[in-house]
């Protein structure tokens, strides 16, 4: 615990800062993917390993970087990772060959996960267990709020000054970030966790925590395949939209996805049945996309779902927490973060696939070849919805 509860508000509200900081990051090749694709003369195969190359980073450091935080505390960890984030970001404005942006999108993928795993850290020693799930919510909700701000208002700020003269505004952002997280966060004394690998091997053998994980990572097309990099292009190209209507559009499932972390945690919370409602999420965001792929929406109905597919999206917060519920309560917190790993992997998954898919049929500027890029994320939908419908079938015969 802190010393006083200002200095606990104050570091927490510096986390969020940071958690919200990092999501613009992830999505703003997503407005500027014509920029970049020219700048270096790149197809859509290459920008989605670009695009997706962050998940690497991402999933792959969770437990290297949980680890340090418990060992360094997130003093100095946090302020390192913001740093890296930055370094990311200069490749796209100074590099000429495309493998240092590639380089640089690694680096932010790296950084970036000490966000939320500084978060999870921040949040339990700063406040009691019992506030846990409220005070995360609340980082989420701030987190999404950047996401939100990481579409439209971005794509105007690019129009309006350049794209790159955003990112060196971001970079700028990123170093005084860095700088008041190395002042306001305390130096703490590191906690003993026993044996490390004993417990990795206790997760990564439990063959429930793995199901869960990988079909929750199904479901991620929504969010980090359309949302964060492919919505805008497949927008502009199938239907037609100008770039503020279609970068707006894919921002409002961040913004039901601010919503959707309480309304599914209380579902669920009430009803008692965590992997049905997951199940329900997935198959609201099942019908929506086919409906979008087969050119069935309009802008108001396509806002009015994409908000619910927010809503849907925040499935991965309870995913997360029925996995930690198959393993022992001394490796709750290692679940929580291979789980978080698995899921974020798939981003990369999802970026790479939709892009080559792309390629593959017509390139960027062909309507036909999103259509099929898009349709992978129903097809995976289906087969998440259908796994955690026989999860919630055996945990319902258990009972």
């Amino acid at each position: 615990m802190f010393k006083s509860r200002a200095i606990a508000w104050s570091v927490w509200m510096t986390a969020s800062i940071f958690y919200a900081y990092q999501y613009i990051i992830r999505v703003m090749p997503n407005i500027m993917l014509d920029d970049i694709m020219n700048q270096f003369h790149i197809d859509a195969a290459v920008f989605g390993q670009f695009s997706g190359v962050y998940y690497i980073g991402y999933s792959l450091m969770h437990l290297p970087i949980g680890i340090m935080l418990d060992r360094y505390g997130p003093k100095n960890v946090m302020s390192g990772c913001i740093l890296l984030t930055v370094v990311g970001l200069l490749p796209i404005l100074f590099a000429e060959h495309w493998v240092y942006p590639l380089v640089g999108r690694l680096l932010i993928g790296i950084g970036s996960s000490a966000a939320i795993l500084g978060t999870f850290k921040i949040i339990r020693m700063a406040f009691t267990e019992k506030h846990f799930t409220r005070m995360l919510t609340f980082s989420v909700t701030i987190g999404l709020i950047g996401a939100i701000y990481g579409g439209a208002p971005v794509s105007y700020m690019c129009k309006t000054l350049g794209y790159k003269a955003v990112i060196e505004i971001f970079a700028m952002i990123g170093l005084a970030l860095a700088v008041v997280t190395y002042i306001i966060v305390p130096k703490m004394e590191s906690v003993s966790q026993g044996s490390v690998i004993s417990n990795v091997k206790l997760v990564l053998t439990n063959r429930k925590v793995i199901a869960i994980c990988l079909l929750a990572a199904l479901m991620l097309g929504p969010l980090e395949g359309f949302a964060d990099v492919w919505g805008a292009e497949f927008l502009k190209q199938v239907y037609g939209y100008d770039a503020t209507v279609a970068s707006y559009l894919p921002s409002m499932i961040f913004m039901g996805m601010c919503f959707g972390a309480p309304v599914l945690s209380l579902v669920a919370e009430k009803t008692g049945r965590y992997v049905a409602v997951i199940a329900g999420a997935g198959l609201v965001m099942f019908i929506t996309f086919a409906a979008l792929v087969a050119k069935m929406l309009t802008v108001s109905t396509m806002t009015i779902s994409f908000v619910c597919v927010g809503v849907c999206c925040a499935y991965q917060i309870l995913a997360i927490y029925k996995a930690s519920t198959y393993v022992p309560e001394h490796a709750a917190g290692l679940t929580t973060a291979v789980a978080n790993m698995i899921i974020m992997i798939f981003g990369w998954v999802f970026h790479t696939v939709i892009g080559c898919v792309i390629n593959a049929y017509g390139g960027t500027k062909v309507a036909s070849a999103f259509v099929y890029g898009i349709g992978v994320i129903p097809a995976t939908l289906a087969v998440g919805v259908i796994g955690f419908l026989l999860i919630a079938r055996t945990d319902q015969k258990i009972e």
